[in-house]
């Protein structure tokens, strides 16, 4: 009997060790499609940079404690884990955090900023937008347990007149925070796809 406990636990040991070995620190099953988020995460900076209306460059002005729907944007940062080296030994708080990120933007994008705006209509940059934030969310939710979402926008009722600068703001730090996520999953899926 103890010869089999024996075997037993080197096994496991074996599991757990050919596990940090491929430089997993979580167990494969809890890593997302790396492929697919690359892809997800192209075609949403795409996306971000089409539903942008050309401008030419535009000073926003700063209001007088700013605006709260975009100053509480997410960043990701270095303390996330998103560096290679980070997301080799454990990709978890990287990936939770850009859920979040796409959580947020996804309750911006439905809120009464966009309400009216012509490129909403179905097939519209901004629909596609949120189509794709939406499947890129649900890609990375783990199965089982869903993830906290910590930072959510204090949206207020917007007047008719503030709406195109705020999309414009929110525009522009989406297309930040997706441009970042896509060089993410392109790591990923270039080094930890199975």
């Amino acid at each position: 009997m103890l010869g089999s406990r024996a075997v037993l636990l080197l096994l496991l040991l074996l599991l757990l060790l050919s596990g940090t070995a491929q430089g997993r620190a979580v167990p494969e099953s809890s890593d997302p499609a790396w492929a697919r988020c690359q892809q997800l995460s192209q075609k949403l900076c795409t996306l971000a940079w089409s539903a942008h209306p050309p401008m030419g460059h535009v000073d926003l002005p700063r209001e007088e404690g700013d605006d709260e729907t975009t100053n509480d944007v997410p960043h990701i940062q270095c303390e996330d884990g998103c560096d290679p080296q980070g997301l080799r030994d454990n990709s978890e708080s990287c990936l939770q955090r850009i859920h979040q990120g796409l959580v947020f933007y996804e309750k911006l994008l439905d809120s009464d900023i966009f309400t009216g705006e012509s490129s909403l209509l179905p097939g519209g940059p901004v629909n596609q937008l949120h189509s794709s934030l939406l499947g890129l969310r649900q890609l990375l939710q783990p199965e089982g347990h869903p993830w906290e979402t910590e930072q959510t926008p204090s949206l207020s009722p917007s007047h008719p007149w503030q709406r195109p600068l705020l999309r414009l703001k929110i525009l522009r730090s989406l297309k930040a925070f997706v441009a970042v996520a896509a060089r993410v999953f392109a790591h990923g899926a270039a080094t930890l796809s199975p």
